[in-house]
């Protein structure tokens, strides 16, 4: 049932969603026979907590006690497996698993991943992490399922990772090219099959419960039709497996709303077939994904391996690449991943502030309630129909609302977290600085900046103030370097640049103090540097004969930046360490794509088909420098025609200087983009061609945790379509040299089209008259204005790999800024140096501070006692535990990726989290939380490659032992209880 797609929650839970689970509890509750399995647990939630009757309750309790009706996965959603980041995964499985340990003391041992578009590898990697036996997926590409088919290997065990290898591999079984639902032809009826259910009616369900298709009953006439049809499916797909069980799903989206039409046509079908064995040569039962995986398995075959390769892209057939989506709906992709960088901040203050104040001013009733409403919204958007912004408009607005709302609610809870403890003044204001009274003389701003990395950084952040100077201040009363200058977005701000030095998870409080006076030109306000733009002449593209003759070199310490006077573009980059110059030119690309489905192939939310080569998308490009001595940035506009008086395109770069070569500032070249709104049916790419002989060969992320090698492949359709790929934080190129690697704090599209380029869909607008597209309103008449970051770095490979997956999370968690007053008082005195700031909490610097959170979860540890504790209070009655700190810590290396980065790191848990609290006891558990790490208990599965030492191998210390060793690309999960205070 998808969260979302083309109805919004509250439509479907009306129409049908909660009938699935009213009328299945109440169907299965008659027959013993009967099962039923359930996935996505939002609608179960929300049934659960607004419509099951005490009744229901007590049914769906019973059934499972006799595992008659089972969660599968048991996430929040069926996530996206292309565009979702790891964070997020982990966090809507383990919304999902809470919820079900801590009402039913269940925990989910299986997969059901069939209507993702596409397979990564890291997702049965989190899957066997959380504990489970088997992996299910459906879509993968049409011609690589056929082949799969042929030599019976839809089953096989997986090793997503390469570093965990058979630690962490799972059974995967990919469903046959029938997907997940019921054959729906019948030879013998016009009615599509084993569907008696008929269609979801929108927006009211039928009061006399009489859907539209619903399919021929099951009566005498057609039980013998019915039953030679199904077992033909049944022949057909046993073919392509190697075992005598045959998995065959019954039922499709949005089915069994009315289920007991089903039953009853399935039950006489069920029996008929049975009582008729030697006639058909099968058996027929109803069970649950456990049942059939563990027939499977005690199969006791050997199984081949597949190593760490992914599934995607996923194509349905020649024309249909399923890549167009990598890149649809930009802005909410940025605004979801937004959301989850400032969940992520929130949960580590609030996290600090419950362990430090657990009876302060802030309720931690009410900061609980905000966090789990961000929670369950970030959640909600990680949807196979959310992110990857193939729903409708509706839909779309929905999720972006829900998302709002929440990042609201923490906003407010952040300010309270950062000022009432120090007893400043309870009256917050969390505004931006355009509200500032210009009259106002010496105003002031206070601007707390927290850091929610476990790593001390030095950073700049940027402020948007309305005056032309300002001088900052920390909270010791210490001038603090900065810069100032025009804003590239506007003639009437500025911005302001502030270098801070941050301790891991801590915040510091600076002081801004305005000037309505800009200083002199060339001159500096105290520790304030006021930086002034240089324009050149806008050129148009038919100007350009000779390039390259006057180029402009832009230096730090790490790199010179050329820039090309003849085309305004970037011209080339030296690598200042490695002694390399490589060509570097940026510049925005357009494929125009067809919308008229009677004239060929189209693009729309979901499929990318390029007729042809992207083409220019300008004709003109301005530029302005504004040199720096904190950061000098390149501004470059492109005009769609040469007499345009709007800029189509933007992109601002902008060169940190002034840092050594060792400070990652000093590597990272930050880029700003402003596209749109794009001319309907063109897909927007930002294009950077270079020197490096690559050979179309990339390198793009499986969802934050792990690099793709990508070679390019050649079809006899589509090969444009079918080679781009989707980049979740990462991508780069490489030769034998050089790399050049693009981080993104969204996701995007990225190919690699022809030798040393790269390419990065950032936007998408499309509209076609494909009649299914326009009946689900699925055609991406996108006209927003998208404003995407990238950050670009050069340099060898061993350099690069030592340094971008700690700067793809430096720009994914950057520094929560918060203006917490408006300039309206003079900071006193006596409010310089108020206290030293915290203890900082500092991991080493090959290690990630994943999540430090109070879950709130009110169970026992020790699972013979919560089931025992379930069955003695009244539910629903139990306090949130404010005391159990959910913390997971990960290895950001792969084995073999640094010769030094890469090795296993111990750490000791007592000392890391001292600058939070005095730790009492650690526990080590599953990925989400519900299992003892020592009773996991995954089944094993043999292999030809098998070895004795598979399994699980990681296991913590000895009881007050409290150190650990983490290894390569290991993610391990831990309860952590502080000392109180």
């Amino acid at each position: 049932m998808d969260v979302g797609w083309v109805y919004t929650i509250k439509e479907s839970m009306h129409a049908y969603a909660a009938n699935v689970y009213s009328s299945v509890t109440e169907e299965l509750s008659l027959n013993k026979h009967r099962k039923f399995i359930a996935v996505e647990q939002e609608f179960f939630r929300l049934w659960w907590g607004s419509v099951a009757t005490d009744k229901h309750k007590h049914q769906v309790r019973q059934l499972l006690k006799e595992g008659r009706l089972e969660f599968i996965i048991g996430g929040q959603v069926m996530h996206d497996e292309a565009v979702t980041d790891l964070d997020d995964e982990i966090l809507q499985l383990t919304e999902g698993h809470g919820f079900l340990y801590e009402t039913f003391g269940v925990r989910p041992r299986f997969s059901w991943h069939v209507d993702p578009f596409g397979a990564s590898a890291t997702t049965p990697v989190l899957f066997a992490l959380a504990g489970f036996h088997a992996h299910l997926i459906s879509r993968i590409d049409y011609d690589l399922k056929d082949d799969m088919q042929k030599n019976k290997k839809l089953q096989f065990v997986w090793r997503g990772s390469p570093s965990l290898k058979e630690h962490q591999e799972i059974f995967t079984h990919t469903m046959d090219q029938f997907s997940y639902c019921t054959p729906s032809d019948l030879p013998f009826s016009n009615s599509s099959g084993f569907y008696w259910n008929g269609v979801a009616l929108f927006p009211d369900p039928p009061k006399n419960g009489i859907y539209p298709n619903m399919s021929l009953p099951v009566t005498k006439e057609t039980l013998h039709p019915y039953a030679k049809t199904m077992v033909q499916n049944i022949q057909q797909r046993a073919a392509w497996f190697k075992t005598n069980h045959v998995l065959w799903p019954w039922g499709c989206d949005k089915q069994f709303y009315n289920s007991s039409v089903q039953f009853a046509n399935m039950d006489p079908l069920v029996d008929y077939i049975n009582q008729n064995t030697k006639e058909f040569g099968v058996t027929v039962q109803y069970a649950t994904l456990s049942e059939y995986f563990e027939a499977v398995h005690q199969s006791n075959l050997t199984w081949e391996v597949r190593g760490s390769e992914d599934f995607l892209p996923y194509s349905t057939e020649p024309f249909q690449a399923w890549t167009g989506f990598f890149a649809s709906r930009n802005v909410l992709k940025g605004v979801a991943r937004k959301a989850s960088s400032q969940l992520h901040a929130a949960e580590t203050l609030f996290t600090r502030y419950q362990v430090s104040y657990p009876d302060g001013p802030v309720s931690k009733e009410e900061a609980l309630q905000k966090l789990k409403a961000l929670r369950w919204a970030v959640s909600e958007v990680q949807h196979h129909d959310a992110i990857t912004g193939t729903e409708s408009p509706k839909v779309a607005a929905m999720y972006m609302e829900h998302l709002s709302q929440a990042m609201m609610g923490v906003d407010e809870l952040m300010a309270a977290l950062f000022i009432l403890p120090q007893g400043f003044s309870t009256h917050i204001h969390p505004d931006t600085y355009a509200t500032q009274d210009s009259h106002s003389k010496d105003l002031e701003q206070h601007v707390i900046v927290y850091n929610p990395l476990a790593w001390n950084i030095t950073t700049v952040i940027n402020v948007t103030v309305t005056f032309p100077m300002a001088t900052v201040f920390d909270d010791q009363g210490q001038p603090v370097h900065a810069q100032i200058q025009e804003s590239a977005e506007s003639n009437s701000t500025y911005d302001l640049f502030i270098v801070v030095e941050l301790g891991g998870l801590q915040h510091r409080k600076y002081l801004v103090k305005f000037s309505e006076k800009p200083c002199k030109e060339g001159l500096g306000c105290g520790s304030t540097h006021q930086a002034w733009i240089m324009p050149f002449k806008r050129l148009n593209v038919s100007q350009w004969l000779k390039t390259g003759r006057r180029l402009l070199p832009i230096l730090n310490d790490c790199y010179k930046v050329f820039v090309d006077e003849d085309t305004n573009l970037l011209h080339s980059i030296t690598d200042r360490y490695a002694k390399r110059t490589v060509r570097l030119t940026q510049d925005f690309w357009e494929y125009q794509v067809n919308g008229n489905v009677s004239a060929g192939p189209i693009s729309d939310n979901y499929v990318f088909s390029a007729n042809t080569s992207a083409v220019r998308a300008y004709k003109a490009i301005r530029m302005e420098i504004v040199p720096g001595k904190i950061i000098t940035e390149i501004r470059q506009f492109f005009y769609r025609g040469e007499a345009d008086d709007d800029y189509s395109f933007s992109v601002t770069t902008r060169v940190p200087v002034g840092f050594p070569r060792g400070a990652p500032l000093c590597h990272r070249l930050e880029q700003s983009y402003s596209l749109g709104p794009l001319v309907l049916n063109t897909e927007a790419v930002l294009r950077t061609t270079t020197s490096l002989g690559n050979n179309r060969t990339l390198f793009t992320d499986d969802n934050g945790y792990q690099m793709m090698k990508r070679p390019y492949r050649k079809f006899a359709n589509n090969t444009i379509a079918r080679n781009f790929y989707p980049m979740v934080r990462t991508a780069y190129i490489e030769d034998g040299s050089s790399r050049l690697v693009l981080l993104g704090e969204r996701a995007h599209g990225v190919s690699s089209q022809s030798d040393g380029e790269l390419e990065v869909m950032l936007h998408r607008r499309l509209w076609n008259n494909q009649a299914w597209n326009l009946g689900y309103n699925l055609t991406l008449n996108d006209s927003s204005v998208v404003r995407p970051i990238l950050w670009m770095m050069l340099g060898s490979l061993a350099a690069t790999s030592s340094l971008y997956q700690r700067e793809a999370l430096e720009l994914q968690h950057r520094p929560v800024v918060m203006p917490i007053d408006r300039p309206q008082k003079a900071w006193g005195k006596e409010e310089h140096g108020t206290g030293s700031p915290l203890r900082p909490v500092v991991l080493p610097e090959n290690l990630h501070l994943l999540t430090l959170s109070v879950p709130g979860w009110a169970y026992s540890s020790n699972h013979t006692l919560h089931v025992h504790n379930m069955g003695t209070r009244d539910t629903g009655t139990t306090e949130p535990n404010y005391d159990r700190i959910l913390l997971r810590i990960t290895h950001l290396y792969e084995e073999g990726e640094d010769p030094v980065l890469s090795q296993p790191t111990t750490v000791n848990i007592q000392e890391v989290l001292r600058g939070v609290g005095e730790v009492r006891t650690v526990e080590e558990r599953s990925l989400t939380g519900t299992w003892d790490i020592s009773d996991l208990g995954r089944w094993k599965w043999k292999t030809a490659e098998h070895q004795e030492n598979g399994g699980e191998r990681f296991r913590f210390g000895t009881q007050g032992d409290f150190n650990v060793t983490i290894s390569s690309k290991e993610v391990r999960t831990f309860f952590v209880y502080f000392k109180p205070k």
